[in-house]
């Protein structure tokens, strides 16, 4: 996981670690052959994006203590599997995205070009 590359073929940027994230929990949208979901896109959420996902079936906003999760908030960043960015793109709902700690496999899902529209750390 060391080598982990970002979309833009650069070493993997942390994601967010207050709260923690990451399908490994360690502050980084890394992947590997357990993530079924590829939890591997570093994302600024919005309540737009957390409405969506709680009515699509993944209530991110309430705390569930006994995982240690304390529930997301507007501006929270958080990993998200690749394949609900994309649902919640297609239906106007993707919320920012850092492209420096999104993992190299979100681009088996989702095109560069389309991150790059929601990128919030391009200059």
């Amino acid at each position: 996981m060391t080598d982990a590359r970002n979309v833009l073929g650069e070493p993997l940027a942390e994601c967010c670690t207050k709260p923690m994230t990451g399908f490994y929990r360690d502050g980084s949208c890394n992947t590997g052959p357990e993530d079924f979901g590829k939890h591997t896109v570093c994302t600024k959420v919005d309540a737009a994006f957390l409405t969506f996902s709680e009515a699509a079936g993944n209530d991110l906003s309430t705390p569930v203590p006994a995982f240690g999760f304390p529930g997301l908030e507007p501006g929270d960043c958080w990993c998200l599997c690749a394949e609900r960015w994309k649902e919640a793109f297609e239906v106007g709902k993707a919320p920012k995205v850092r492209l420096t700690a999104t993992h190299e496999a979100t681009l088996e899902v989702v095109p560069l070009e389309l991150l790059k529209r929601y990128a919030i750390d391009l200059t």
